[in-house]
């Protein structure tokens, strides 16, 4: 049993809670945790009573804090982004983060930017004020970079965890689409947007079965939500 938790920001009192209660398997944050202190501090009760896996989301690197607290702990190396693992006798691939226009979005000019420190060595290349780059060095932490995405293409996986949406979200990406059927997956649950809208009519267009888990919500791998 796997249970995927929705964007949580800040609040993982009712996963503790729940963990206890019913002993999953293994449960997948989707993204912005927004950790105020360590992961493993957060979770220490119920380390030991499941499996805990995570993808970073946009909001992670809003705070130099946020994102230390996620990936500089003991459940740094429980981070899906950019690899599958096996849980729980599935296959799970997992993307991070969001498409960003200063590194890569979709539809937009190609900016050439290929990874993490393509996009710092951009920034020097056009004066700005220090304060500026600072910012945008923290903010691009939590994007979507080609290299990325391609390199997890080149993988197959039973279920595609992400951040950002499919296209059958009205705010999702062809491109998310597009990596879970050249993956095999049969499955893609994303978080970020808050909501957990039916897609089914979306199901045999897309060739995969796609759910969006809501705001601090978690739902079980048959996509029943717990809570």
């Amino acid at each position: 049993m796997i249970w995927f938790i929705g964007d949580v920001h800040g609040s993982l009192e009712h996963v503790i809670r729940m963990v206890k209660a019913h002993r999953p398997q293994a449960i997948i944050f989707l993204g912005d945790l927004e950790c105020s202190l360590p992961l493993d501090m957060i979770l220490r009760s119920i380390i030991d009573l499941t499996e805990i896996w995570f993808i970073p989301g946009n909001h992670d690197s809003d705070r130099p804090s946020y994102w230390h607290n996620l990936h500089g702990n003991s459940l740094s190396d429980r981070n899906l982004h950019g690899r599958v693992v096996n849980i729980a006798g599935h296959r799970v691939a997992g993307l991070g983060g969001t498409f960003e226009a200063m590194a890569w979005l979709p539809g937009a000019q190609d900016t050439g930017i290929q990874n993490y420190q393509d996009f710092l060595e951009s920034l020097g290349r056009r004066p700005q004020h220090e304060d500026i780059i600072k910012t945008k060095k923290q903010h691009a932490l939590s994007a979507i970079y080609p290299d990325d995405y391609f390199s997890l293409a080149m993988e197959s996986a039973d279920i595609l965890v992400c951040h950002e949406a499919p296209s059958c979200h009205p705010y999702g990406y062809s491109e998310i689409d597009d990596l879970a059927s050249t993956m095999g997956v049969r499955m893609v649950i994303h978080g970020h947007h808050h909501d957990a809208l039916d897609y089914r009519s979306d199901w045999s267009r897309m060739g995969f079965e796609a759910y969006g888990v809501a705001f601090r919500s978690i739902m079980g791998i048959d996509g029943v939500v717990v809570c």
